[in-house]
């Protein structure tokens, strides 16, 4: 069986997401991208944000998603806005009869560059490897894939 997963990096200006199919022991790369928000109010920021993963879904007809909890930040309004954004994201999933997964930052590194605390530039670097990619990711879709990563590699264990 196949297993099509999406992986988000939630933000308020800027969702990054990564498609990748799970077959036998291989992750193989589907897409990958950024939902990119025009507006500055936060209410049309997040209809954005779900509006943009129900396109993507509907597209791509992923089996289950991997989503990125949130970290607290020394900023408590960044924090709350990064929540609503994730809120959104995981909402679009669900009604899309989507398993919604959630990893810690820190799992999703440790995953994917075997450090919880890597820096961006080693998990933009690891999933081009991982993935076979020509070229590196954007910082953000990375992160979309790097969820994604974690969880196929995170259920091979539980499976």
């Amino acid at each position: 069986m196949i297993t099509r997963i999406l992986g988000i990096d939630p933000g308020s200006r800027i969702t990054g997401f990564g498609i990748i199919e799970r077959h036998r022991q291989q992750s193989v790369y589907v897409t990958s991208g950024c939902i990119r928000t025009q507006s500055k109010l936060m209410p049309q920021r997040l209809q954005e944000i779900y509006t943009g993963l129900t396109q993507i879904i509907e597209q791509y007809q992923p089996t289950i998603s991997a989503i990125e909890q949130v970290f607290v930040h020394r900023n408590v309004a960044s924090a709350l806005k990064l929540g609503q954004a994730r809120g959104v994201a995981i909402l679009a999933c669900v009604q899309h009869n989507l398993t919604v997964h959630e990893y810690a930052p820190t799992q999703i590194k440790q995953a994917v560059v075997g450090n919880g605390h890597a820096e961006k530039i080693q998990v933009q670097q690891m999933v081009k490897i991982l993935l076979s990619l020509s070229k590196m990711p954007q910082v953000d879709a990375a992160d979309g894939l790097a969820a994604a990563l974690c969880h196929a590699h995170h259920s091979s264990y539980v499976s």
